[in-house]
């Protein structure tokens, strides 16, 4: 079998006090926990397969790649950018003062601060990731030494099952409970079709699992706040007014002059929520992208392929009851594209969708990084090059 983290070692990978840096160590450590389970017996892409991938996408949330650019971007190219900078510009000239179209624009960026949207998406996000792991990702650790030969003896799965707590998520363990089982019996058989089928509902029984304690991190990673009108006013003029009498003869102008006043007032409150949409519509988007071998998701795009030929039609009655209460409308791929990311059932939809389509997908059991990423992430150095 090949290497993978102890229960020991993911403890202390989860404790790693750099979110960044501990995201790189997870998905490896998920990477090689999915290797080491696929080796057992034919079990193809498990759990900790997709987690390998979602971990390394949520890395780049993690890192903000690119997030503030995009906010910055979209906003500049807004109506209500327009409108506000014009707004200032006249309460400049009311003042006798004169500022470029570029510094108005640039002042107008800094106070409305997306990075502060960005580092509480960041932080959600890389606690959400922290959180799977050291549960999720230690009782793979636990369970895998558990078996031998091919299989895990039922006396020693059942202790194993017994420091599950009971219970539905988010405090309860029952689903990490029948999915582990749900692995056990799927080494035990020799039947191709009846192994795919515990393997995909010990996969969505962990998913659904995953999602449900995920809920408060992705509502608030997706919901990142922004600053009110009255902040974003006070560090705009802060900016072009940097004396102390220029702000001041600034609040007596508007005291007096409801001209001056209303105008301003209704832009920067237009552009204050269509920040708050912007920031939201960014950070969704990178909630919903999904980069595979082979190709990049949109997760709110309908997923598009055939389900394997084991997989096609389930015999199993606790599969077939679990992926009608995922799609009660039995579509299939079609509407599996996720209208909001902060649903669980949206979420849930995809991913069952996901994990079926591409549960023999050998392609997604290959490294997330290359050897030389691989061996700096393993010593604790900054790896080289695109991740």
């Amino acid at each position: 079998m090949t290497s993978y983290p102890s229960a020991a070692e993911v403890d202390a990978i989860a404790g790693h006090p750099d979110p960044a840096a501990r995201n790189l160590r997870i998905t490896q450590a998920y990477h090689e926990l999915s290797t080491a389970v696929a080796s057992l017996g034919g079990l193809a892409a498990n759990w900790c397969t997709f987690a390998t991938w979602a971990s390394k996408q949520a890395g780049r949330t993690i890192r903000r790649e690119d997030l503030e650019r995009a906010i910055e971007d979209e906003l500049g190219r807004s109506q209500a950018f327009t409108l506000a900078a014009a707004r200032i510009r006249a309460v400049l000239r009311a003042l006798r003062r004169r500022a470029e179209a570029d510094a108005i624009a640039a002042a107008l960026r800094e106070a409305c601060l997306p990075a502060r949207a960005i580092d509480e998406a960041s932080d959600a996000v890389a606690r959400g990731n922290r959180k799977v792991f050291e549960e999720i990702g230690r009782e793979f650790a636990r369970f895998l030494p558990l078996v031998h030969g091919g299989t895990c003896e039922p006396a020693t799965l059942e202790r194993f099952c017994a420091d599950l707590r009971p219970g539905a998520p988010p405090d309860g363990q029952h689903l990490l409970r029948d999915a582990f089982r749900g692995y056990a019996l799927a080494l035990a058989t020799d039947d191709g079709k009846a192994r795919a089928e515990l393997v995909l509902l010990a996969n969505l029984r962990i998913g659904l699992h995953e999602q449900t304690r995920l809920q408060p991190e992705i509502a608030e990673a997706l919901n990142a706040p922004v600053p009110e009108p009255a902040e974003v006013k006070e560090r705009l003029f802060a900016r072009l007014l940097p004396e102390r009498g220029g702000r001041l003869e600034l609040r007596v102008r508007l005291e007096r002059s409801l001209d001056l006043r209303r105008p301003l007032d209704e832009a920067v409150a237009r552009l204050v929520e269509r920040l708050r949409r912007t920031v939201r519509m960014v950070i969704t988007d990178a909630l919903m992208t999904l980069a595979l071998p082979g190709g990049t998701l949109r997760l709110g795009a309908d997923l598009t392929g055939s389900y394997p030929a084991h997989l096609e039609s389930p015999a199993n009655a606790e599969l077939t009851a679990l992926l009608g209460s995922i799609d009660p409308g039995a579509g299939g791929p079609r509407g599996s594209g996720a209208e909001d990311w902060a649903s669980l059932a949206d979420r849930m939809h995809y991913i069952g969708e996901l994990f079926r389509l591409r549960q023999e997908d050998a392609g997604l059991l290959g490294a997330p990084f290359t050897p030389e990423q691989t061996a700096a992430i393993k010593e604790g150095r900054p790896p080289a090059g695109r991740l």
